[in-house]
C-alpha cells in the first residue's frame, strides 16, 4: 500500500505588520508636514485668503482683516462717513491752535526713527502738506503688490497717528522703469496702482475714515533718480503718503505729484482752509418711517 505524499505546510507570514506599520509612518510623516507648513505663514497672504473666505460665506461688507472671534468685536461695519463739501469749509488759517500737519510729522519721526536713519523712509513737509516716504522694498516684494508681513506693522503704526486727524491723505506710488509684463500687472501703470491702492486699503482696514483716502499710480514717470543704476532704480521703486492741509491741497497735487508740486502762492491760497471735518448722512425720513418687513 503506497504512502500518502505528505502536502507542503502552508508558509505563514509573520512579518504582515510591517506593511501597516509602514502606512503608520507615512501617514504621521504626512501630518507632520502639513503641520509645519501651516506654522508659518505669511500674514498679508493670510489676510487675502481670510477676505476671500469671508465673501465666499457673507454677503456682508467684508474688509481684509478677519473679524475676531471671542469677546472683541469688529471695529466697525457701517459705511464710511463722506467728507463735507468744499463750500461748507471754514476759513480757519494755517496758524491757530496745534497744527495738525506738524503733529503728524513729528510723531511718524519719533514712531520711526530707526527706519528715517536707514535711509528708508523719508519725511519731508511744509506748511500745506506733508510726504512720508517709503522704499517699495520694504512693503512689496518684486513685481508684486501684496503686503509683506513688515508692511502690515508699518502701516499699522502710520494709521493710529493718522486715525485722529480729519486731513485728506492720498498714496502715490513709483516704479523704476524696468518693464513689467505679467497677467496681473501688463504695465507699470497697473503695479504701481495696485501697490498704492494696497496701503490705502490697509488704512481703512486699521480704521482709518476711508472718506479721507485716494490712491494714484504714477508709474516709471516721475524718477527722483537716474534709472541707469541700480541703486538709482531702488530710489525710485517708492511709496509716498501724503497728508494735505485739505482737499483743493490734495488736488493740486494728485495733478502734478508731491515731488514735483511747489507751495507757491495759489496753493497757500488753498492751504488757508482747515480740512474738512467728517459729518453724518442725514437720515432720509421714508428710512425712518417705513415699516420694518414681517418675518
Amino acid at each position: 500500500m503506497s504512502r500518502r505524499r505528505r502536502e507542503p505546510e502552508e508558509h505563514v507570514n509573520h512579518e504582515r505588520w510591517l506593511v501597516s506599520y509602514a502606512d503608520f509612518i507615512t501617514l504621521l510623516f504626512a501630518f507632520f508636514v502639513v503641520m509645519y507648513s501651516i506654522s508659518s505663514i505669511n500674514e498679508g497672504k493670510y489676510k487675502v485668503i481670510s477676505e476671500a473666505l469671508v465673501g465666499v460665506f457673507t454677503d456682508s461688507d467684508r474688509a481684509l482683516k478677519p473679524i475676531p472671534i471671542g469677546d472683541e468685536r469688529p471695529k466697525t461695519m457701517t459705511p464710511a462717513k463722506p467728507l463735507v463739501k468744499d463750500s461748507d469749509e471754514t476759513d480757519a488759517g494755517i496758524s491757530g491752535g496745534s497744527d495738525p500737519l506738524k503733529s503728524i510729522a513729528d510723531d511718524i519721526s519719533a514712531a520711526f526713527g530707526d527706519l528715517i536713519s536707514s535711509n528708508q523712509m523719508t519725511i519731508r513737509g511744509n506748511e500745506l502738506w506733508v510726504e512720508i516716504e517709503l522704499n517699495s522694498s520694504l512693503l512689496f516684494a518684486s513685481a508684486d503688490a501684496l503686503p509683506s508681513d513688515i508692511a502690515f506693522s508699518i502701516i499699522d503704526k502710520v494709521a493710529a497717528i493718522l486715525k485722529p486727524f480729519d486731513n485728506p491723505i492720498h498714496v502715490e506710488g513709483f516704479t523704476d522703469d524696468q518693464p513689467i509684463h505679467t497677467a496681473q500687472f501688463p504695465t507699470n501703470w497697473e503695479l504701481s496702482s495696485a501697490r498704492s491702492a494696497s496701503i490705502v486699503r490697509m488704512l481703512a482696514m486699521q480704521g482709518v475714515n476711508p472718506g479721507r483716502l485716494a490712491s494714484v499710480g504714477y508709474g516709471e514717470f516721475q524718477p527722483v533718480a537716474n534709472n541707469a543704476t541700480a541703486e538709482g532704480r531702488a530710489r525710485n521703486r517708492r511709496v509716498v503718503l501724503v497728508v494735505s492741509r485739505n482737499l483743493d491741497v490734495r488736488r493740486s497735487l494728485t495733478a502734478t505729484g508731491a515731488a514735483n508740486a511747489q507751495p507757491d502762492a495759489a496753493m497757500k491760497r488753498a492751504g488757508t482752509q482747515t480740512a474738512p471735518t467728517p459729518v453724518k448722512p442725514p437720515v432720509r425720513e421714508s428710512a425712518v418711517n417705513s415699516p420694518s418687513p414681517a418675518l
